[in-house]
């Protein structure tokens, strides 16, 4: 496996190939002093992969053929054609290219693909449009080769591209965990899926399982000093994937359940198109005005009719008239014909200034409707959301899709969500989150929760504190780099403020996992975190795989390592096929049967832990080619 990257990304997916999939990497980074701090991967882990680092540079192999996790690593500015030649991309069966900037991923991909068509690609993209246009653009090059191949033993589905995006991965887990009672969402085939967190039964409730039981949380769960999930395989820790009877047997703890929704969230704010509502072009004060004046208009022409016992329609013609002070006065009609235009003349001097004060502000609200807006006066309940950069501009996009109010601060006018913001008319506060009455302008003291996303640890933890001693019990969500960092953030938060609910999130932490997934030749379908952990969501043939072919549903089931969610029923695998076990035909068939028998045809979905995946999609020892 090569890894090429220039920030924590790389770091943290070399040691999770290495770590968990006990694979070869070769590691591409820029050289020192350009070069990011590697992240913190826990210290166990940390340990070991330097043990393994120093144990050999070069690519050794066991004596059974396969991988031995052991590793190297290259400086290099850019990932240039000898630089890739020089990891051995024309030997190796993955590459990741995880840069922080998509020219530079695109450029390395298509140099790659020509060293070793063959060659698994994994790429980092911001822009979701383009990846999908590059990764038909690779795997169409890919296919012309094994079609030129063909018959060298060429496999066109190994040399397969995916293109990730670690803000789209990271970004519904930050989204959740802001929220509480809001469930994870994981969409696959067209269905979302929802990992709900629910709170121990009460005595005497029986709680429903849903589809299947996920996860059981961890003890300390409701503990101001918990651990959140440490890495640890005590009773304490929480439990992925339980059987039947550990979750019979583990009461007074939280579950993470698995439902099956169809999505109806909100439609997009109508401020899309750019013409704000008619509402909105005028204030409450003149809208009520204009109705007032209204309704003198239609007293006066009534008026008019009764005393000149005129038609309705000439009557409130002859009012406009006089509203507006083009007709001629009424000098020898009667006195009440008299007053009546009196009255409408003053009520015209009086529509003067009301139709002015609605042009004004008309012009304004156009004016401002591709601007920022402020917080209203009276906000309260909403999400504070500090930094618009990649992850803070995901994350904001998915509260919205929630229909979940949000106030954003952003110290640069010109970041990466400035127009997003504009564009689903978010209230937006510039400065520096750091000075003094910006957390204040954004509403803190009636926020719902925080979400500190800027990519400077120190900067949201400063904020936190700030936040945290203008209101105690606020809700806190930090994105920090480090994880020991991460924890004894955590933990010193939730001792100092038992009343409130601290969450600390690592963007590395949560989609590395992914990434690794996909660098097996898997597609990974998404990603949720439990506590501090990671249960990720695959889909997976069953051909090839003896945990999985020819055995039932129960039988495939391991406890803390996969479990069989779901059956992708294709146009020639229909229901008669699966007898009394009722599969239907569909595009995924969910609550299988612990009955049904996987056969080699199949695909499946299944959720797995890390080291799960790790065994069952190990990669078998590959047959030497011929050079």
């Amino acid at each position: 496996m090569v890894v090429c990257g220039d920030d924590g990304l790389a770091h943290r997916l070399a040691a999770e190939l290495r770590g968990v999939y006990r694979e070869q990497v070769t590691l591409v980074v820029p050289p020192s002093g350009r070069r990011v701090p590697q992240p913190v991967v826990g210290r166990a882990r940390a340990a070991s992969a330097a043990l393994l680092d120093r144990v050999s540079a070069a690519v050794n192999r066991t004596g059974n053929g396969e991988p031995d996790g052991t590793g190297r690593e290259l400086a290099a500015a850019e990932p240039t054609e000898d630089v890739l030649a020089e990891a051995g991309v024309d030997r190796a069966a993955a590459l990741a290219l995880v840069y922080d900037d998509d020219e530079t991923n695109i450029r390395a991909a298509l140099t790659a693909r020509r060293l070793n068509p063959r060659l698994r690609l994994v790429l980092r993209l911001y822009n979701r449009r383009l990846g999908q246009h590059i990764e038909e653009l690779l795997d169409q090059a890919a296919a012309l080769a094994a079609g030129g191949a063909r018959g060298r033993g060429f496999d066109a589905t190994e040399a397969s591209t995916t293109v990730l995006s670690d803000a789209d991965t990271a970004a519904p887990a930050l989204a959740a965990t802001a929220l509480v009672g809001t469930s994870k969402v994981v969409e696959t085939d067209g269905l979302l899926l929802r990992a709900v967190e629910r709170r121990p039964p009460r005595p005497g409730e029986v709680a429903d399982p849903g589809l299947c039981t996920l996860a059981l949380l961890s003890a300390t769960s409701n503990d101001p000093a918990g651990a959140d999930g440490s890495e640890g395989s005590g009773e304490q820790a929480p439990q992925l994937l339980p059987d039947a009877a550990a979750v019979a047997a583990a009461t007074g703890r939280g579950t993470v359940v698995l439902e099956q929704v169809s999505y109806s969230g909100p439609s997009l704010p109508t401020a899309r198109t750019g013409v704000p509502p008619f509402a909105s072009l005028f204030s409450r004060r003149l809208r009520w005005s204009l109705a007032g004046l209204g309704i003198c208009v239609v007293a006066l022409a009534v008026a008019l009719m009764v005393v000149a016992d005129d038609h309705p329609l000439h009557a409130t013609y002859v009012t406009l008239l006089d509203l507006f002070a083009i007709n001629e006065p009424a000098h020898n009609e009667s006195s009440g014909r008299q007053i009546l235009q009196l009255l409408a003349g003053f009520v015209g001097l009086l529509l003067l200034p009301v139709l002015l004060a609605a042009v004004l502000e008309a012009l304004g609200t156009f004016r401002s409707a591709s601007a920022l807006r402020k917080p209203p006066r009276g906000l309260g309940g909403h999400v504070v959301l500090l930094g618009l950069g990649k992850i803070g501009t995901r994350v904001l996009t998915r509260l919205r899709e929630m229909d979940i109010p949000v106030v954003c601060v952003e110290a640069d006018p010109e970041a990466r969500g400035m127009a997003t913001a504009r564009r689903l008319r978010v209230p937006v506060v510039l400065g520096d989150v750091t000075q003094e009455g910006v957390l204040e302008a954004a509403k803190i003291h009636r926020a719902h929760s925080l979400l500190a996303l800027t990519s400077e640890d120190t900067t949201n933890l400063e904020a936190v504190l700030y936040a945290r001693s203008v209101r105690s019990d606020l809700r806190v969500v930090l994105r920090l780099y480090d994880d020991d960092f991460a924890t004894a953030v955590y933990r010193t938060l939730r001792a100092a403020h038992p009343g409130a609910l601290t969450r600390s999130r690592s963007v590395t932490h949560l989609s590395a996992p992914a990434f690794a997934g996909a660098m097996m030749g898997r597609q990974i379908l998404g990603a949720i975190p439990v506590e501090r952990r990671v249960l990720l969501f695959a889909a997976v043939d069953v051909a090839g795989h003896p945990q999985l072919e020819g055995k039932t549903v129960g039988e495939a089931f391991r406890a803390g390592a996969w479990r069989v969610l779901a059956l992708e029923v294709s146009d020639g695998h229909r229901a008669g096929d699966a007898g009394a076990d009722g599969v239907r035909e569909s595009g995924l068939v969910w609550d299988l049967p612990d009955t049904y028998v996987l056969r080699g045809e199949d695909r499946v979905v299944l959720a797995a832990t890390r080291r799960g995946l790790a065994e069952l999609l190990g990669r078998r020892a590959r047959q030497p080619t011929a050079p």
